[in-house]
C-alpha cells in the first residue's frame, strides 16, 4: 500500500479527502493475514481486500487482492499472484509489484467510467480531468480540443489540483503532434509551462515530474527530460509513465536500445493505459533508430492492433518495411500513412519536428523512399 500512496492520480484531494485505512486483522486466522484497505478519493470509494499465504523458505508465496466499490461491494478487479523465489523478501517484492501495478489501472478505469456517466455540467474537477483523459485517448485533433476544454474546466474548478495542469500539458504536447499548427514552438512552450505549474503545486508528485519530462523532450531538451524522468522514478519506482518518459528521452537522445528497455518496462507495468498506442509507437521508433527493422514492424503492428486509428505509426511501419526490402507491404503501409492524415504526414516527413535530431530525421525518409515515397 505504500507504493500505491505514491501514485498521486488515485489520491485526488479535490472532491473528497483522500484516505487509506487499514482495518484490523481477524485474530482467528492462523495461516493467512487478511487486511482490508479502504481507499477514497475522486468520485468513488474503493476497498482493497488482501490475503497473503504464509511464506517460508523454499515454498511459494501467494497473495490474492480484490478491489471493490466500498459502498456497493461491486467487484471491480481481482487477481491472485504466486511467486516461488529463493528469498522471502524477493517473493514479497515481486508480489507487491504485481498487485500494485494492477490495482492502479483498475482504479483509473473505474474512475473514468464513473465520469463518463455524468453530464458535463455536473462534473467536478476530478470528473472533468477523467473526461478529458477519455478524449485524449482518441488521438484526433477534434478530441484533443475537447480534452483541453475539460482540462481547463478541471483547473477552473480546482485551481490547486496539480493534475489539471499536468494533463493540460500533455494535451498541448499531443496537439503539437496531431495538429498542423504554424507556431509549433509556442504550443510546446505552453505545454512546458503547464507542466511546470503542476510541479510548483506539488513537487513530490511523480506524475507531474513525468509530464514535465515529456514536455521538455518534445522541445528537444533531452538532458533536462532525462533528469525529470529520473526524479519521477525516484519518487515512485513502479510509475509506468515515469519509465515511458525515460524511454522516450533515451530513444530521442541517441540511446535507443536503453530507451526500448524502459518502454518495455512501462508497457509491462500498465498494459491497459489509455495512451498505450503512444508508448507502442515510441517503442517502434526506438527499434527503428536501433536498426532493428523486423522488430519495428512487429511493434508497429502491435500499435495498430491497439488502436487502428492511431495516425502516427504507419510511416514508421512503411519505413521499416522499406528498409527490409518488403516493397509491396511497404507501399501499402505508405499509402495508409498518407491517406489516414495527409497533413500530418507532410508535417512529420517534409520537415523536421523539434523533438527529432537531424540524423534521426534523415533516417526516417531514407526508409520511406525505399517504400516508394518521392519528396
Amino acid at each position: 500500500m505504500t507504493d500505491l500512496t505514491t501514485y498521486a492520480p488515485i489520491f485526488c484531494p479535490i472532491s473528497r479527502p483522500a484516505m487509506v485505512e487499514k482495518r484490523a486483522t481477524p485474530p482467528s486466522l492462523a495461516r493467512a493475514v487478511q487486511p482490508t484497505w479502504r481507499w477514497s478519493g475522486g468520485n468513488a470509494a474503493c476497498a482493497i481486500h488482501w490475503t497473503t499465504a504464509c511464506a517460508r523458505p523454499g515454498i511459494a508465496s501467494s497473495a490474492t487482492a480484490r478491489l471493490v466499490e466500498a459502498e456497493t461491494g461491486k467487484l471491480i478487479w481481482a487477481q491472485r499472484c504466486d511467486r516461488k523465489l529463493p528469498l522471502i523478501f524477493a517473493r514479497q517484492d515481486a508480489i507487491t509489484e504485481a498487485v500494485t501495478t494492477a490495482v492502479v489501472p483498475a482504479i483509473d478505469n473505474a474512475e473514468r467510467r464513473s465520469a463518463m456517466l455524468r453530464s458535463p455540467e455536473s462534473l467536478d474537477a476530478w470528473g472533468a480531468y477523467q473526461r478529458g483523459l477519455w478524449h485524449m485517448a482518441k488521438f484526433s485533433s477534434e478530441h484533443n480540443a475537447h480534452a483541453r476544454g475539460f482540462f481547463g474546466q478541471a483547473i477552473e474548478l480546482g485551481p490547486r489540483f496539480s493534475g489539471g495542469y499536468r494533463v493540460l500539458s500533455l494535451a498541448r504536447a499531443q496537439s503539437a503532434s496531431l495538429s498542423h499548427t504554424r507556431d509549433l514552438g509556442e504550443v510546446l512552450r505552453s505545454a512546458e509551462a503547464a507542466a511546470r505549474q503542476a510541479v510548483s503545486l506539488d513537487g513530490s508528485d511523480a506524475e507531474s515530474r513525468a509530464y514535465l519530462s515529456f514536455a521538455l523532450c518534445q522541445r528537444g531538451d533531452y538532458e533536462s527530460a532525462l533528469a525529470e524522468a529520473k526524479r519521477a522514478l525516484a519518487l515512485s519506482s513502479n510509475l509506468a509513465r515515469g519509465h515511458a518518459t525515460l524511454g522516450g528521452a533515451l530513444v530521442l537522445s541517441r540511446r535507443p536500445k536503453e530507451g526500448v528497455i524502459a518502454l518495455e518496462t512501462a508497457i509491462r507495468l500498465d498494459a491497459y493505459e489509455p495512451m498505450l498506442p503512444n508508448r507502442l509507437n515510441l517503442l517502434a521508433v526506438g527499434l527503428y533508430f536501433a536498426g532493428q527493422y523486423e522488430a519495428t514492424v512487429e511493434a508497429a503492428k502491435r500499435t495498430i492492433h491497439s488502436s487502428a486509428d492511431y495516425p502516427l505509426v504507419y510511416r514508421w511501419l512503411a519505413a521499416a518495411l522499406g528498409q527490409l526490402g518488403r516493397i509491396a507491404e511497404a507501399e501499402r503501409a505508405l499509402a495508409k500513412a498518407i491517406g489516414v492524415a495527409p497533413d500530418l504526414f507532410d508535417k512529420h516527413v517534409c520537415q523536421r519536428v523539434p523533438w527529432l535530431r537531424s540524423e534521426d530525421y534523415a533516417h526516417m525518409p531514407e526508409g520511406l523512399r525505399k517504400a516508394g515515397w518521392r519528396d
